[in-house]
């Protein structure tokens, strides 16, 4: 069905869902409780507006936390794209990935994406609720991209060696055991002596962190006395600028050897409606789906079907759109597909709308754990955000799905900086800094501080919310005095206050 004016239009059917489900944060079995609704359509302004309300998108189940009462909140981040820089975690990466396409050598560590990096599961949250009386679902995996665990180790210097287990398991408790033995025997042959106290003669000991940073001071003094022709008599008191080094950019962009080992390319198709490169790399991309799931997320063979990954990752309800003064690829979902010597290693789904890159899922072939897919594909949005913003201006943010404050692995995303969280009461977006010490003593925060703000949203005349009623579209005012039966408008204005009434008066909602 078309606008009057020509243009696509989102028709929605609110099915409600105050009962609990089952929580893929906490596994709690009924404390997962939102509202959800089925999008037939769903043009990217709508769908830009939905999130900027704290929605999100499951295939064409699109659902809203009930932030208050649900037992992990679920808080939307997005990230500023244009101020973002890379932090030491995030060089490691792209250092690493460079280093194996330009030589084919591989640099492991404990920060390598792995089995164990944070996942963002929604196996049993929201997704399913309500879908199962459509006969629509049986999503399952995560709701947004994994990123690996090495973000626990951003704050290691480099000069701080960590003990890596080397061998099998059982190797290691041999080597463990043997230490042990020999400790305890070197303890028996040498009684210990009396403490005399620290040498008063000697400095006193330093943290290694503390040298290293004075030996850059010292640096800096010395480069500043060399170009001004003589020593500085006030102290070198700025930082370094943290710009300084490669942009992000020039770390995934930057010329390779024609010799270089591997070659990576990352291709963007259409998945909805399926171009032609989707179409003809569909069974390759299920297949590394199929091994991603059931070796991330062990799941049998049968549970990773083509139909549920259709619905879950390629279906979606949104409507392509392009405009004059839009990026070239256009609107809408998108795969962004990584091909490693002619073969598909990831893919990441993404939604590209008005105002953002909207990340959806991230699945991977196991075999490349080690390059830390998880975090390389999120700094490769995040790149691709930017580029996109050349083209069209609004378009400057990296959307990361939901922030759950509650469930540890799942706080990696607000080490994207500058993050912002959007308020569930006033939908203003605040900054993660200062969101993070109101949700340390409460899991529910209002976030905004400023108690005379309000939704500027809000829903005032609900006679002017939009329904299709008999294949007719009209006011709620009319549809009111057709309607035959019991009065429906409780729901009805449940869900144009969920909404707003911005997109109530936009939208279009199915009413049998």
């Amino acid at each position: 069905m078309a606008s009057a004016g020509g243009g696509a239009l989102s028709i929605l059917e609110y099915l409600g869902g105050e009962d609990g489900n089952r929580c893929g944060y906490c596994k709690s079995e009924s404390g997962n409780i939102s509202h959800g609704m089925w999008a037939h359509s769903l043009t990217v302004q709508d769908y830009q507006d939905l999130i900027d309300r704290g929605w999100r998108r499951s295939g064409k189940y699109v659902y809203k936390p009930l932030m208050c009462q649900t037992c992990c909140p679920q808080y939307t981040i997005r990230l500023a794209a244009l101020n973002f820089e890379p932090s030491k975690s995030h060089k490691k990466v792209l250092k690493k990935v460079w280093k194996f396409l330009e030589t084919g050598k591989v640099t492991h560590s404990t920060s390598d994406g792995s089995v164990g990096e944070p996942m963002d599961s929604q196996a049993d949250s929201p997704i399913s609720c309500n879908i199962s009386m459509r006969e629509k679902s049986e999503l399952s995996g995560d709701e947004l991209k994994p990123l690996s665990a090495e973000l626990e180790e951003s704050e290691k210097e480099p000069g701080e060696k960590q003990i890596e287990p080397q061998g099998d398991s059982s190797s290691a408790g041999r080597k463990a055991d043997c230490l042990q033995s020999a400790n305890v025997e070197a303890f028996n042959h040498s009684a210990p002596k009396p403490g005399i106290g620290a040498d008063a003669n000697k400095p006193p000991c330093r943290k290694a962190k503390d040298i290293r940073k004075e030996r850059r001071l010292q640096k800096l003094l010395l480069q500043q006395s060399e170009t001004s022709g003589g020593p500085q008599d006030a102290p070198v008191t700025s930082k370094p600028k943290a710009n300084c080094g490669k942009s992000l950019e020039e770390f995934i962009s930057g010329s390779r050897p024609e010799a270089a080992a591997h070659n990576l390319e990352v291709r963007l198709v259409r998945s909805s409606p399926p171009s032609s490169q989707f179409k003809a790399s569909f069974q390759e991309s299920y297949q590394v789906y199929k091994r991603y799931q059931m070796t991330i997320h062990q799941d049998p063979p049968d549970k990773p079907s083509i139909s549920q990954f259709s619905r879950f990752l390629c279906d979606s309800p949104l409507e392509p759109e392009t405009c004059p003064d839009g990026p070239s690829c256009g609107y809408g979902s998108f795969h962004q597909q990584y091909w490693l010597d002619g073969k598909i290693i990831a893919v990441g789904v993404i939604d590209i709308l008005p105002h953002c890159v909207s990340s959806v899922y991230l699945y991977y072939d196991p075999d490349y754990s080690f390059l830390s897919p998880g975090v390389y594909s999120a700094l490769r949005e995040i790149e691709f955000t930017r580029d996109l913003h050349k083209k069209a201006a609004d378009l400057c943010y990296y959307y990361m799905g939901f922030y759950i404050h509650t469930c540890p692995k799942m706080r990696y995303k607000g080490q994207y900086k500058p993050s912002y969280l959007l308020c569930p009461e006033t939908y203003a977006w605040m900054s993660i800094e200062n969101g993070v010490p109101l949700l340390e003593r409460s899991k529910y925060s209002r976030l905004n501080s400023n108690a005379r703000e309000g939704d500027k949203d809000v829903l005032t005349e609900l006679g002017r919310v939009r329904i299709l009623h008999k294949r007719t579209v009209m006011p709620y005012s009319i549809y009111k005095k057709r309607r035959k039966g019991p009065s429906d408008e409780a729901t009805v204005k449940q869900y144009a206050g969920l909404v707003g009434q911005t997109c109530a008066e936009r939208m279009v909602l199915y009413r049998a």
